[in-house]
């Protein structure tokens, strides 16, 4: 094959990897923007030029044929290549500029991402910000973000990243609802009060501490279970009792002394603890727009 013909078939292979990729001619068709009918067609070129049927087309859905399989192989390389210019490409950027796609957790993106945004636009005036708040799990590329941020241990493998802040917890309440209802010496005192938890799982109501070698574990109870932060801490405020609550959300009201930390001398341990990662595909060339970003966090949040 010439190569002005490979050429004129490089948009057909990018498409033929869309289509296989997303499962649909018309959700690919949806997402580049232009009809089904003109997806099939870009399809059948690249079937006509390769003299091999490469998708077996079914009233619900496509499925690969065997030379459908290594061709999409093929395309997919070639689409991963494109991409990897444009990174070296952005390298020689003079300064940070474009577009950074963010998926957040929703408390952490609220309370530790979203406070620091208008510096970081202030300081890079070229760059914006889409700041994605999700509690899902996000694929990097399926979602079609840059960064995604992650409470884990470790970076999952096939990603790099960057530690940016412990997400430590604590139970927490107001002055006046301890004066009103006594001060919890010990975990198992927690027993007497009405605990505001999150309440998506049923371990969510069973509160584990730990103090040298003791392990403690208590099942808790309360009028009033809600899986966001913010509104447990308004909670909180309004004493309707001790609250579960990461240190991030809890900040500004405990130096403030709106809210005392109950049990200050346990470790108190949720599902939810560990770190913050900000996670990004690996790479040799991280765009400048990312590498700002990423410094920016770091730098603040650290």
């Amino acid at each position: 094959m010439s190569t002005n013909r490979l050429i004129s078939l490089m948009s057909e292979m990018a498409i033929f990897a869309k289509v296989v990729e997303t499962g649909s001619f018309s959700e690919t068709a949806r997402q580049l923007g232009v009809t089904p009918s003109a997806i099939s067609r870009s399809v059948t070129r690249l079937e006509q030029a390769l003299g091999a049927r490469l998708l077996q087309r079914t009233t619900r859905k496509l499925r690969l044929s065997e030379s459908g399989k290594e061709v999409y192989a093929r395309c997919v390389d070639m689409v991963n290549a494109a991409q990897a210019a444009m990174l070296v490409s952005s390298q020689f950027t003079p300064e940070p500029q474009g577009l950074v796609r963010v998926s957040v957790p929703k408390a952490v993106g609220r309370f530790v991402i979203h406070p620091h945004i208008s510096d970081f636009l202030a300081k890079y005036p070229k760059v914006d910000v889409q700041l994605q708040l999700n509690d899902r799990y996000v694929d990097l590329i399926d979602d079609q973000v840059d960064l995604v941020i992650r409470i884990t241990d470790h970076p999952p493998p096939g990603l790099m990243g960057r530690r940016l802040i412990n997400i430590d917890h604590m139970i927490c309440a107001t002055p006046q609802y301890l004066a009103r209802n006594g001060e919890p010496l010990h975990p198992h005192d927690l027993k007497a009060h009405n605990c505001i938890f999150l309440g998506e799982e049923p371990s969510d109501a069973r509160w584990k501490f730990h103090q040298d070698s003791n392990r403690v574990s208590v099942s808790v109870h309360g009028r009033y279970a809600v899986n966001h932060t913010g509104a447990r801490l308004d909670a909180v405020l309004n004493h309707l009792g001790i609250g579960s609550l990461p240190y991030f959300t809890a900040k500004e009201a405990l130096q403030q002394g709106l809210i005392v930390q109950v049990l200050p001398k346990w470790i108190f341990r949720t599902n939810y603890c560990g770190a913050a990662w900000v996670l990004y595909p690996p790479t040799r060339h991280l765009p400048a727009k990312l590498s700002a970003f990423i410094n920016f966090m770091a730098e603040r949040l650290g």
